[in-house]
């Protein structure tokens, strides 16, 4: 047999498994994934990977790892003396890598919670790194705000870059860069969402009253901490202060209670959009009222939103599909009302914006607390705007 006839190992092997995985993961979820299919789509045997990787897990650590570096590469650039000369090429290099990146940078939002302490240690050490990377410029770009007002504009500039792999909305690779660094830009320039806390006592939440009510807040609130395939029925009914064998009387299944969930938010949504439609006196004013209930839902039902936005993969097939449906259609009522506001603005960038604007609110909503005293909900509707406006 010649020596051309030999198959060979490519050097790169080790970073083809890991960017095969983390786009799979990202598609699928990470329980979603076996170490079979990460083979049969990088072309080799199972055993194969073993060769490179002693397991799954060790697979998301190099995919996570991977795309972090390659953030804090693309930022490490040398000051410039005007500090918004600095800012516009970070932005500029984290776009193009938003757009490289599209297919697995979800990685960042959703698989994180499937990392050990060590290892959210390490990666939370390298992100503070890099906010700190255009905090320092801002800072001195503006200097009538305060630290925690630059980090807030900075994790909201993270978020509009990372909103590209919340969706597969078709966009031309270079437009895409252009116009996240825009909405970047704009974000950097206006007014922040700073975190203050709330004057006198907290709000307490409204405890659900029936036990099958109480069973779905309790796996709401886990499935969004831990993890769909983290949490098992005995965590759920321990939580509600029952057995396991009690949630079947209620849920067939876990699967059963994460589907009551999606169309528990579904139903949320469609309420929301339609008080918001229903008390509008033109397009611009419809578009006004989404963005208020959204970012009242969000923070007022934010272990919901977040499962329901997290947590499609799990959903039996049938449901997946229903509710795929349901969400699309959603996007493309804010993408309507966004056209109409801006007629000029062509539909793939409006779709684009929104997915910016929804996800800051999403993001955000798992760093601060909501409270309707401190203002933050009039924060976050302004940045929305500020977004959908660039």
């Amino acid at each position: 047999m010649s020596s051309a006839a030999v198959r060979k190992r490519p050097k790169d092997r080790k970073a083809q498994i890991a960017q095969v995985s983390a786009e799979l993961f990202c598609v699928h979820g990470y329980h979603g994934v076996s170490l079979e299919e990460i083979a049969a789509t990088v072309g080799i045997s199972a055993p194969a990977v073993y060769r490179h990787f002693p397991s799954k897990y060790a697979i998301l650590v190099a995919a996570t790892r991977g795309l972090i570096d390659a953030t804090l590469d693309a930022t490490g650039l040398p000051p410039a003396a005007d500090p918004w000369a600095t800012l516009d090429a970070q932005v500029g290099a984290l776009a193009r890598l938003s757009v490289a990146h599209r297919r697995t940078g979800g990685l960042y939002q959703w698989e994180w919670r499937y990392l050990t302490d060590e290892h959210r240690t390490e990666f939370g050490t390298d992100l503070l790194v890099l906010r700190e990377r255009l905090v320092a410029p801002l800072l001195a770009a503006r200097t009538e705000i305060a630290p925690e007002d630059a980090d807030a504009l900075v994790r909201a500039v993270l978020s509009v870059f990372g909103s590209l792999s919340t969706h597969r909305g078709p966009i031309a690779k270079g437009r895409a860069e252009q116009l996240l660094s825009r909405v970047a830009r704009s974000v950097l320039r206006g007014e922040p969402p700073t975190p203050v806390p709330p004057p006198g006592a907290p709000v307490p939440p409204v405890r659900p009253a029936t036990r099958r009510e109480i069973l779905l807040a309790e796996a709401i609130r886990l499935f969004r901490r831990r993890g769909y395939h983290a949490v098992n029925l005995e965590d759920i009914g321990r939580a509600a202060g029952t057995t396991a064998s009690s949630v079947y009387r209620y849920f067939p299944s876990k699967a059963d209670l994460l589907a009551a969930a999606f169309y528990r938010a579904s139903e949320r949504v469609a309420e929301a959009t339609a008080a918001a439609l229903a008390g509008a006196d033109d397009d611009a004013s419809a578009l006004a009222r989404m963005v208020d209930s959204y970012v009242d839902l969000t923070f007022e039902r934010s272990d919901l939103v977040s499962v329901y936005l997290a947590e499609n993969n799990n959903l039996p097939e049938a449901d997946r599909h229903e509710l795929r449906k349901v969400q699309r259609l959603h996007v493309e009522e804010w993408v309507r009302l966004l056209g109409a506001a801006r007629p000029g603005l062509a539909v793939p960038e409006a779709r684009v914006l929104v997915h910016a604007a929804l996800n800051i609110v999403t993001d955000l909503s798992r760093w601060v607390r909501f409270d309707r005293r401190t203002g933050m909900d009039r924060h976050l509707s302004r940045l929305m705007h500020a977004v959908m406006s660039a």
